[in-house]
């Protein structure tokens, strides 16, 4: 059978040169294409829409096929001005980690089967709790899909420790602020809408202590058995970073688990103004932080990281029959006992091999450039007489709206000019940039973590932003 599938080796190195020479070329001149791809289910069934094909094609022509539809079709989230949602900045030493991981078809679940990507799991874990000052040698931490994955797995932990078997009382808390991944983790492990607290925010869009310490108050009151509270550490929306050491003490005093997700912002911890920001993240119980959004890694990486490994192994081990003769020593870790997935891809190698080769320097450098444009964009939105900002810079993310001084619009047409603004950068492929909705209002959004995104780039995009609306207001005349 395997003939089947075989390659000379001239065949592989030739269909492999080319597939890197196509990355290569993408990489090079990303800056030159235009982000934004935009396209109907029925123009891409007319491309693709086909029964699976008994007869095969010449690889090449496959992969001239792939260029020319898919990538060609897919908007270019490493664009430098790729704005909205969280980029993904990646670095090509991970792409070609990745690829390599890929190409060996190295399996990361358990230490018999590979050593050595369990042990650079276990490195790379560490690098991680020292950033984060989490014990090394205590604490512990895995590698996942990505945050909600890395949620997922904490929110199981957690409700172990503290619950047990019985969780019908349970109560977990987060703000309206939190990530929707951990509302869908939390539905996910079967609790009721009535055992979630979702508590509103100030108008810094940061949990209320005084309302958190009510709803715990209240639980209690009720019979209720308060057991989890849900911090973010950079929002998506605005990038705000909760009161992490007030909710500690609460956490501690009440017996609550306290889980971080830093998904978003967790990375911040490289800049010095970061590090202040995230002041109090070293009490968390659990952590979530996603290299694949201001890492710089290539999808799908996440992490979570724990205060002591034996809550991950005693909540997710199972040793079946099939699988007894791969338990090693304590010392020699099998990832999947740590998580929800058996069968791993190898996630540590590109994270690996970029802090190797960049040097953790590097990194601490892009990240903290990439705040500091975020407050050069505020100080230049401040100065200009049609731009009001909603939310001020917080860890690479800004909230904004077009609202010209002296025009005196209502909430609803500075909400529908703004939807069409953004409606007609996203038509032009331009510019990635899309709306959100902070206090009831339409606002726009940056997101700024791509260290190849320069403040030409975004001052060309609000330049092209200024004439659309000056368009708009035009024709409404």
């Amino acid at each position: 059978m395997s003939a089947h599938f075989d390659l000379s080796k001239e065949e592989m190195k030739s269909y492999g040169y080319k597939i890197v020479d196509l990355i290569a070329e993408h990489w090079d001149g990303i800056g030159s294409k235009k982000p934004v791809i935009r396209a109907t289910r029925k123009e891409m069934d007319k491309v693709f829409l086909q029964e699976a094909p008994e007869q095969g094609t010449p690889a090449e022509e496959v992969l001239d096929f792939v260029m020319e539809n898919v990538m060609s079709n897919s908007t270019v989230i490493s664009h430098p001005k790729a704005f909205s949602f969280v980029p993904g900045p990646s670095n090509f030493i991970s792409t070609m980690a990745d690829s390599l991981a890929t190409g060996f078809n190295i399996f990361s679940g358990g230490w018999m089967v590979s050593p050595a990507a369990a042990e650079i799991e276990i490195v790379t874990m560490n690098w991680l709790l020292k950033m984060y000052d989490f014990p090394v040698e205590k604490g512990g931490g895995i590698f996942t899909s990505g945050g909600s994955m890395a949620n997922l797995t904490a929110l199981v932990t957690a409700r172990r420790i503290k619950c047990g078997d019985d969780f019908s009382k349970a109560v977990i808390y987060l703000s309206d602020q939190a990530h929707s991944s951990n509302i869908k983790a939390i539905r996910v492990l079967g609790f009721k809408k009535e055992q979630i607290r979702v508590l509103p925010t100030d108008l810094e869009f940061r949990i209320s202590i005084n309302k958190l310490k009510n709803a715990i108050a209240k639980d209690r009151l009720e019979g209720l058995q308060p057991f989890c509270f849900i911090a973010s550490a950079g929002t998506t929306n605005t990038g705000t970073v909760d009161p992490l050491n007030d909710i500690a003490d609460i956490c501690e005093e009440e017996g609550l688990w306290f889980h971080i997700d830093g998904a978003y912002g967790g990375a911040a911890i490289l800049s010095d103004k970061g590090a202040k920001a995230l002041r109090g993240i070293e009490r968390a119980d659990s952590l979530t932080v996603d290299p694949h959004k201001w890492f710089y890694q290539p999808y799908e990486i996440g992490c979570l990281l724990v205060k002591d490994a034996s809550w991950l192994s005693n909540t997710f081990s199972e040793t079946p029959e099939y699988l007894r003769d791969i338990e090693g020593n304590e010392s020699e870790i099998n990832f999947y006992d740590y998580g929800v997935q058996l069968t791993r891809r190898f996630r540590a190698l590109k994270f690996y091999m970029s802090i190797k080769t960049y040097g953790l320097d590097t990194f601490k450098k892009a990240v903290s450039y990439n705040i500091q444009l975020t407050d050069d964009v505020e100080k230049m939105l401040r100065k200009s007489r049609n731009w009001e900002i909603i939310s001020p810079a917080n860890l690479a993310v800004i909230n904004f709206r077009y609202n010209p001084i002296g025009l005196n619009l209502k909430e609803d047409e500075i909400d529908e000019l703004n939807q069409k603004i953004s409606a007609k950068v996203m038509e032009s492929g331009e510019a990635f940039l899309v709306t959100t909705i902070l206090n009831k209002q339409v606002v726009l959004r940056m997101c700024l973590i791509n260290p190849k995104t320069t403040f030409e780039d975004v001052k060309s995009t609000f330049l092209l932003c200024n004439s659309y609306a000056d368009e708009i207001l035009e024709k409404q005349n």
